[in-house]
């Protein structure tokens, strides 16, 4: 059997040139985001949502109050393991007269359950298109992504530090409970209270890295953070890389799934340890926490 694309129809009393105008309005709501022209034949555009989704596509077919058509020419998400999915794929709305009524129907060709980020879109897709299209359309107001603000000094030096992030089907309050339960998805030794604001913990990985950690911020269910007060890595110049840095934990409810974005702030690209780090860090969080918060156990991801 092939694999079914993901599809979803609305229905409204515009009229077919009114649907058209708000599909083409893509600002209007999809995100404020958007960069470059959407509204005219082989127009190519940006779309980005955070650190967790970027793409660019172009226009490849344009029937007046009929059909639009896009093709996605680049992609990146930071959540899945082919980065790529989407590439290549196609977004198809076609316009129909029903019964005095219009019909929108909306297909991701190549968007088909076997793609990993399928649970994930097909909930955005779902909100962008059955509420905010369909606002737009019938209200003549959408309920894009916000633009965002422009950056502070710390939001751009956050912007160079080492992130990773994932989504999955459990609730904040799961999510923020097994970040807590450090020793479960840790690998290495961990001592100590990691729970509760102001609990200090060490962690030892063999003979390699020492560090002892303060949890300094802690929003039940939405963040936590921890500061390092002391380090040792072993196997580099400056073994006190580490001194000083947060690492932060943010949990987001987006489209009926939870997001959990980590941040390593103070782990930069001119360290010496990043490398080694940073792919300790990507395996720790995207397989060891995931696992724990998925089957309630984490994993050995260092063997």
């Amino acid at each position: 059997m092939e694999p079914v694309n993901y599809t979803t129809t609305i229905l409204v009393d515009n009229t077919a040139n009114e649907v058209f105008y708000a599909i083409n309005n893509v600002k209007g709501w999809w995100s404020e985001e958007i960069q470059g022209n959407t509204d005219k034949l082989n127009d190519e555009w940006y779309y980005h949502y955070e650190d967790v989704h970027r793409c660019k596509m172009k226009i490849i077919e344009l029937i007046p109050n009929k059909k639009v058509v896009w093709e996605v020419i680049e992609n990146f998400f930071s959540f899945t393991k082919d980065r790529n999915e989407w590439n290549g794929n196609q977004l198809v709305f076609e316009i129909t007269p029903v019964d005095g009524k219009t019909q929108l129907q909306f297909t991701q060709i190549g968007l088909v359950t076997d793609y990993e980020c399928f649970d994930i879109c097909e909930n955005a897709w779902n909100t962008y298109i059955q509420k905010s299209l369909y606002s737009l359309i019938t209200l003549g107001v959408g309920q894009p992504n916000a633009k965002e603000k422009p950056q502070t000094e710390n939001e751009k030096n956050l912007s160079s530090n080492f992130t990773t992030t994932f989504f999955v089907n459990q609730t904040p309050k799961q999510v923020f409970n097994a970040i807590r339960n450090v020793s479960a998805w840790w690998q290495g030794e961990v001592i100590g209270n990691t729970s509760k604001l102001n609990d200090e913990f060490t962690y030892q990985m063999k003979e390699h890295h020492y560090s002892k950690q303060k949890l300094i911020e802690l929003i039940p269910n939405e963040k936590v953070v921890w500061m390092v007060t002391e380090s040792k890595l072993n196997s580099y110049n400056n073994q006190t890389e580490w001194t000083n840095t947060k690492i932060i934990f943010d949990i987001n409810e987006i489209n009926n799934k939870t997001q959990v974005r980590f941040t390593h702030f103070g782990l930069i690209p001119k360290f010496e340890c990043y490398g080694s780090c940073s792919w300790a860090w990507e395996k720790l969080i995207k397989e060891s926490l995931f696992s724990l918060i998925t089957t309630g156990k984490g994993t050995n991801v260092f063997e």
